[in-house]
């Protein structure tokens, strides 16, 4: 390890610091762009011990968590708190910028649609069990050691009051002082907590688990490593008007204004659309809204998802009608010739994109596509496929859903 003084020349697409040297760039955590900071460097990484001269962009960060001086952030489920709200969001909104050009795309981005603290409703906390207490937080960055919480300003105010009740469920399920992931959503009929990498539970301790839900106020429903253990109420989500019971730690988008903020832009641009056809369609974020407008056929590789939006839709009066297929969309994606029949197609695949899908897709005449990504790179490789094949990309909006860290959502739309 050597100690030496840096100038940070600009911001890492993960949110690092990156300053110049003569063995090529130096990664610098909790630093700004035009910060001299001293750090004690191994190879390419350093860890500030001193700023120097600071930037006029930092502010304190909002959470004790994170470090009191903004250097030296411990937990690391943020990494950028420390930067203030203008060059924050125009960091984020670059990264939109900047995977879409290198794929030779330069179409007008829009103002990024901004994430507020408190808005988080799902969340992945990890846990282990000490000899003297039950660890809840997130891992340092880095490394397995669990920085435990006791406030958590990006979550929302639900979540954080019922801290005590997750620490004390974890507890009764915890067999060892092995770390367990415990992942938690927030529905409207209480917290919906999925807890994975806990090895078999004795009868007795799976009554004790049970028993501890069951008396606490707020819990909709546990399960572990996908089976539900206990379910005092069905968890119940709300896509616009729909009410669904979402599976088991099943995907939900982290935040309802963001998801809303998606859907309205992907609504907007469908328009009127008479028969739509949704792609890696989940539990129907975006086919049950879409239902409204016109015929909807949703492709989901997950069955328990697949059967959400189902059922969801079969009860919901007032929709067009909605036909779900179960398919694997990298292995097996819909064919040019299947398109025929849509006028509009929605694509939200998960962060490696939809590579092969939108080769099909470029090759149809569908006349409208609205691409939802948490991945500007693939997004941008999507995209670049598809205006390759004769599409006009009309619109990008970036959408801020992570607070503080460097993950951004993008929606894009597009026209034959």
């Amino acid at each position: 390890m050597s100690t030496e003084t840096v100038t940070i020349e600009k911001l890492g697409a993960q949110g690092d610091g990156i300053a110049g040297s003569a063995g090529g760039p130096v990664y610098v955590p909790f630093s700004l762009p035009g910060e001299t900071v001293a750090i004690a460097r191994v190879k390419n990484q350093g860890t500030i011990m001193s700023i120097a001269t600071a930037s006029p962009d930092r502010q304190e960060p909002a959470c004790r968590h994170f470090g009191p001086d903004g250097i030296n952030g411990t937990c690391g489920g943020c990494t950028l708190q420390h930067l203030a709200d203008g060059p924050y969001r125009a960091f984020k909104r670059q990264l939109a910028v900047d995977a879409l050009k290198s794929k030779g795309l330069t179409p007008d981005v829009g103002e990024i649609v901004p994430a507020r603290p408190g808005e988080r409703r799902r969340v992945v906390f990890a846990a282990r069990k000490t000899e003297k207490d039950m660890l809840i937080g997130f891992n340092q960055a880095e490394s397995h050691h669990i920085v435990a919480i006791e406030e958590c300003p990006i979550s929302s105010a639900g979540i954080v009051a019922r801290l005590p009740a997750i620490k004390a469920i974890a507890a009764s399920l915890a067999t060892n002082a092995e770390p367990f992931r415990v992942a938690v959503l927030e529905t409207l009929s209480g917290l919906d907590l999925a807890i994975d990498e806990i090895k078999k539970l004795s009868d007795p301790q799976r009554r004790k688990a049970i028993e501890t839900v069951l008396g606490l106020r707020g819990i909709a429903r546990v399960t572990l490593n996908g089976e539900i253990l206990v379910e005092p109420a069905k968890p119940i989500i709300d896509f616009g008007g729909v009410e669904v019971s979402p599976p088991a730690g099943g995907f939900a988008q982290a935040t309802k204004p963001a998801e809303e903020a998606m859907a309205e832009l992907v609504l907007a641009h469908i328009g009127k659309a008479k028969r739509i056809a949704d792609l890696f369609a989940g539990a129907g974020t975006f086919s049950l809204r879409l239902a409204r407008i016109g015929r909807v056929h949703a492709v989901e590789a997950e069955a328990a998802a697949l059967a959400a939006l189902d059922q969801a839709a079969r009860k919901t009066q007032g929709l067009k009608p909605v036909s779900v297929e179960k398919r694997d969309l990298f292995r097996r994606p819909v064919m040019t010739q299947e398109f025929k029949p849509y006028d509009a197609v929605v694509f939200d695949p998960p962060r490696a994109g939809a590579e092969f899908q939108c080769r099909e897709l470029a090759r149809s005449a569908v006349k409208k596509i609205a691409a939802v990504s948490c991945n500007p790179l693939t997004l941008a490789r999507d995209l670049a496929i598809l205006v390759e094949g004769g599409y006009r990309i009309t619109g990008v909006t970036p959408i801020d859903q992570f607070l503080w860290t460097s993950h951004v959502e993008v929606v894009a739309t597009l026209e034959k």
